[in-house]
């Protein structure tokens, strides 16, 4: 099943004719109906084969989970990007590490944005990056799990892009920035897919190839991370798990238009738009300063 949520706050079901609405047929009523979906006693098979309540091309898609509680990003994990951000500091200042080694690192919830929105870049003096990335949604609390369990306790696999602002601040205040996390257009179940660590992904601006590559290369797989993060944290039900992106990052500007594409999963586009403020503009005073 492919869930999506749209037009604010409706559930759907994404079939080949078009959207089922779940909301008024499962009773919900939460403002973040898929967690409410997921944490219940409900069953959307039964409404796989009913006719579509509306056309894709008439509403507008939201992020699948409209606020989770933790979105949980795993650094540099994709052998030809550990090399690419070796040679360019301007990706990282750090010499290569790994989950194992420092950790993953966590992305504001505030960030999350549907595919419908604009991309907006914060800084116009700064190197702002696309990050394409396999992502999934937690459909079970999860703490200390073995692999298999992770494995089992993953809902459904997304499209995400990672937007970070290079430089040598914490990851999780130069990717944190509203806008800078995009999920979508669906959650798409396990059962749709038959192997997520083999699936192909990538990533154009302006119709021009940047990346491309399969989710066999990663260094840590889905259930690694899974297992990882569930050491320190419990995972709960609606947390965004994101894995790495492959190389070919680089830099966006204004009015630049994105599709990333991940097999099985689906494809988004997204378009970007700049702000005019300037980075060395920002004046950030310490305590007893005045102007």
């Amino acid at each position: 099943m492919r869930f999506v949520r749209y037009n604010g706050n409706q559930l759907g079901l994404l079939t080949d004719d078009g959207i089922v609405d779940l909301t008024d047929r499962l009773g919900l009523t939460s403002a973040d109906p898929l967690i409410e979906y997921m944490s219940g006693e409900h069953n959307a098979e039964k409404f796989v084969d009913s006719d579509p309540d509306h056309s894709i091309d008439k509403v507008t898609l939201e992020s699948p989970v409209r606020r989770p509680g933790k979105v949980i990003a795993a650094p540099l994990n994709y052998e030809a990007h550990i090399e690419e951000a070796i040679a360019d500091k301007d990706i990282t200042t750090d010499e290569w590490f790994s989950i194992k080694d420092k950790g993953y690192f966590l992305k504001a919830p505030s960030s999350v944005i549907g595919p419908s929105e604009n991309i907006v870049i914060p800084f116009e003096d700064r190197r702002i990056d696309h990050e394409v990335e396999l992502g999934f949604v937690m459909g079970e609390e999860t703490k200390d799990a073995d692999n298999e369990t992770a494995w089992e306790n993953i809902f459904g696999y997304t499209v995400l892009l990672d937007i970070s602002v290079r430089g040598d601040q914490d990851r999780s205040n130069r990717k944190s920035y509203d806008t800078f996390t995009v999920v979508g257009p669906a959650i798409v179940t396990p059962d749709e897919i038959d192997d997520p660590q083999n699936l192909d992904l990538s990533l154009a601006v302006n119709d021009k190839a940047r990346q491309e590559a399969n989710t066999n290369d990663m260094v840590y797989t889905c259930a690694d991370v899974v297992q990882y993060a569930s050491i320190g944290a419990t995972l709960q039900t609606g947390d965004i798990i994101t894995t790495g992106t492959p190389e070919g990052v680089g830099p966006l500007v204004d009015g630049d238009s994105i599709e990333a594409e991940i097999e099985s999963v689906g494809s988004l586009n997204v378009n970007v738009e700049e702000r005019d403020v300037s980075f060395e503009d920002v004046n950030v005073q310490k305590h007893g300063q005045t102007n």
